[in-house]
């Protein structure tokens, strides 16, 4: 059955037509020779630029220093919208507040932008992916588990919960003004010590990985909001964060077309795919090419800057006709070698349609580099480093996008606002999320002879990551086991003595662990490197006291669960002791509304344990990455 045919509508079908037909009939502003003009590539160049406003002080803080949030759009910043006509913008967690200030901010970004020289609305992007990768705040939109946990309920339940998250999150983004996610994560996580990647893939099984990965995206597009299937070529097999470093794949030919690229060409055949972003990675099997960094070192060419992986087998071997995007290039996969108008240019030479956080624009003297960027790119298309044909055919897919999915928002703010409110985190929305967190759990080994709790155990000793994590536990498991006792120690400032004496009192110890420690992307991007480090060395002496924890346990004849609440791998060199092992790929955690003088912590996986401990549910889920021994 042709995958087209069946899920795309009549109206869908002339959509895809009258884009055809807009970028194959075009008439470019041109001068009398045929030539386009300088103000066409100017346009042109702008479209192609998608930057970030995460932060902006206004009194020119130091360059670098600026951590005050853009939460309203200041008169600077629509000015530049507005007169230099970009094509898009990227916002982040410290940019979203509630949900009428999200909906005023768009709606100022695409007013700036409706006010250009070439009315041309913008892409207004974020990463919603669900799981550890979440902009909207928990407490307000629909955040999900994330990726792996819907791999854990595919062999039970196919593409449901795919499908099903994919249109939430569509309609969630839609309504606040958004119109591209940046998202889903279609890597094949066949690496267990990825440090960036991991429960952000659906798991290790590329054909699984593509199909849950495509039924996603397809449900957010059928909603307005343009997917982006990431990243290309693939970033499931590697131990280095591109976030911190330029990470090396030495896959075969072979292992990159049946594992790291099988997903994207899934989605490329079945013509559903929107957008594809692209890896800050080096492949020596795609290509093997040096350039020259900023320090003159020749490196191996990584995928956003080659042309022979975007150009020549993204485009003309895989046959995508979408819009090819970078991952953030102030990334250490790039900034660190090369200068950002180099990065650029390098980019657009490899046929990169959008170029993502190209330069810092935090402050009023930052925000004069954006035009002196577009000079710096119209030069290079004068003296023929770039073409000027290429850069107006990628404009064209760029704008034939914007006419498909971008439609003018005429309602008044009060109307959007009200409607913003009524779909955001409605309680269906929050009952799914709390549906795939129940149907994910996970048990990795043990048997169910201890449960329900509150029969021979009525007393149990919690050690969590954090002191959130003890309130989100402690506050579900008097939810469901009302009169069960517990206490709990944190991971973070732990005191050996008060644990021994609250381990004393207890007939279980139910241990949680996160690997690995958060990293960038999780943070919210490069600005955040030094707490990410930290958080690292903590980890690290956390981690070491987990297994000694457990052992003292089962030497004074306490039942043990270990619970990991990320990437379940752990658990091999965690819990080989223990009595009973799950894994919940999730735990994030917000403070109910309303509840802030007496915290109320609630998250779905803490909830899905409680209820599993009480037996009120099963643990249905199976593991999408092979694990240990097991």
């Amino acid at each position: 059955m042709n995958p087209i045919g069946r899920r795309l509508k009549r109206g869908k079908l002339i959509s895809i037509l009258a884009t055809i037909i807009t970028m194959t009939s075009c008439s470019p502003a041109s001068q009398p020779d045929g030539k386009l003009s300088d103000t066409q590539l100017r346009d042109d160049l702008a479209q192609k630029i998608m930057i970030d406003l995460r932060y902006y002080c206004g009194d020119n803080t130091e360059s670098g220093k600026c951590r005050t949030p853009m939460t309203a759009l200041p008169d600077d910043l629509a000015a530049l919208i507005r007169d230099t006509g970009i094509g898009g913008v990227i916002l982040f967690a410290d940019n979203l507040v509630d949900i009428p200030q999200m909906v005023r901010l768009n709606r100022a970004m695409q007013h700036a932008a409706s006010q250009s020289q070439s009315g041309q609305p913008l892409f207004i992007s974020l990463d919603q992916e669900g799981g550890r990768v979440a902009r909207v705040p928990r407490h307000l939109g629909t955040a999900f588990s994330g990726n792996m946990a819907i791999g854990a309920t595919y062999l039970e339940q196919g593409v449901e919960y795919a499908r099903a998250t994919g249109t939430v999150l569509g309609k969630e983004l839609k309504t606040l003004g958004f119109n591209v996610n940046h998202a889903p994560t279609v890597d094949v996580n066949v690496n267990p010590n990825n440090p960036v990647i991991n429960v952000r893939s659906f798991g290790e099984d590329a054909e699984m990985v593509a199909e849950l990965g495509i039924a996603q995206m397809q449900a957010m597009q059928e909603q307005g909001v343009i997917g982006t299937l990431k990243h290309f070529p693939g970033h499931g097999d590697t131990a280095v964060d591109s976030h911190t470093g330029l990470p090396l794949v030495e896959h075969d030919r072979e292992t990159i077309d049946h594992v790291d690229l099988l997903p994207f060409r899934r989605a490329i055949e079945q013509g559903l795919v929107e957008t594809i972003m692209t890896a800050h990675i080096q492949y020596p099997a795609l290509d093997d090419s040096k350039l020259a960094s900023k320090t003159g070192e020749m490196i191996l060419r990584p995928a956003t800057l080659s042309r022979t992986i975007l150009t020549d087998l993204l485009r003309n071997e895989l046959g995508f006709k979408g819009l090819i995007v970078t991952d953030a290039m102030d990334m250490a996969g790039i900034s660190h070698f090369f200068e950002p108008t180099q990065a650029v240019i390098e980019t657009f030479k490899a046929g990169t349609d959008m170029v993502l956080m190209p330069i810092r624009l935090h402050t009023p003297e930052e925000i004069k580099q954006l035009p002196k960027l577009i000079d710096d790119l119209l030069a290079a298309v004068k003296s023929g480093e770039l073409s000027a044909d290429e850069i107006h055919l990628s404009a064209e897919r760029i704008r034939a996008s914007k006419a498909k999915y971008v439609q003018a928002d005429n309602r008044d703010e009060s109307t959007a606002i009200a409607n913003a409110e009524s779909i955001v985190g409605a309680p269906a929305h929050k009952q799914l999320e709390q549906a795939l967190s129940d149907a994910s759990l996970t048990k990795v080994r043990g048997n169910n002879n201890l449960l329900p709790l509150g029969q021979t155990i009525r007393s149990v000793h919690l050690v969590m990551p954090d002191r959130g994590k003890c309130l989100a536990m402690q506050q579900a498991l008097s939810r469901n086991l009302p009169d069960l006792i517990s206490s709990c120690a944190s991971l973070q400032g732990f005191d050996t003595e008060i644990n021994q004496q609250a381990m004393s009192k207890a007939d279980m110890l139910l241990v949680a662990s996160i690997t690995p420690a958060q990293s960038a992307v999780e943070r919210g991007g490069m600005e955040d490197m030094s707490l990410v480090r930290a958080d690292a060395l903590d980890h690290q002496s956390q981690q070491a006291l987990i297994p000694q924890l457990i052992q003292q346990a089962k030497q004074a004849g306490k039942a043990v669960t270990f619970v990991s609440l990320r990437a379940p791998y752990e658990v091999e060199w965690l819990a080989q002791d223990a009595d009973l092992v799950l894994a919940t790929y999730a735990y994030n955690s917000h403070i109910l509304p309303g509840t802030e003088d007496n915290p109320q912590v609630y998250g779905p996986a803490f909830e899905s344990l409680a209820r599993f401990l009480a037996g009120k549910i099963q643990a249905k889920g199976h593991l999408p990455v092979t694990v240990g021994r097991d």
